[in-house]
């Protein structure tokens, strides 16, 4: 079974300042790769962003987070099973997390696994491909999913200012 990633970078950023997907998208892409995921795609929208991973444009990337998602999962590979979301704005995803809603989604099933801190869910999320045809425009938000713990690993963190930037990237 291949798992793939799409990040999420697409939005205006218009908090921050400037494109802080540029600056945080180096930072979630190595953490992603110190996963079990299979393939990555970033998909981007108001920005344009150069990376070494597959990037997709989304024309419609105002619509919401869930047309942003629909791009992604459009441009992975036939072989993908499920995909993880992630948020290019999360720099301090842990690789752990990734993995653990990856295998529990392989242990337990589902068509949707967050990742959970303080009980409240988060990201990484998991989609299973019988979802990819279904996905609102609003995005996921709404719609229940099964919450794996991963207080322990850390929070991706959520960068919407600059103050909100870990000491290592200001």
């Amino acid at each position: 079974m291949s798992i793939a990633a799409v990040v999420l970078a697409a939005g205006e950023a218009s908090r921050f300042g400037t494109p802080k997907q540029r600056l945080l998208l180096p930072e979630v892409l190595e953490r992603l790769t110190q996963s079990s995921v299979d393939e990555i795609v970033v998909v981007a929208g108001a920005h344009t962003l150069e990376t070494p991973a597959t990037v997709v444009t989304c024309a419609g990337w105002k619509r919401g987070p869930g047309a942003s998602l629909t791009a992604g999962l459009e441009e992975l590979s036939a072989g993908a099973e499920a995909a993880v979301v992630v948020l290019a704005d999360g720099p301090d995803l842990a690789p752990g997390a990734v993995d653990r809603i990856i295998a529990s989604w392989r242990a337990d099933g589902g068509t949707l696994v967050a990742a959970s801190y303080d009980g409240v869910r988060g990201h990484p999320l998991l989609v299973g491909r019988e979802e990819w045809g279904s996905i609102p425009d609003a995005g996921l938000r709404d719609l229940d999913v099964r919450l794996v713990p991963c207080d322990d690993l850390g929070s991706p963190g959520d960068v919407d200012t600059p103050a909100d930037l870990p000491e290592r990237l200001r």
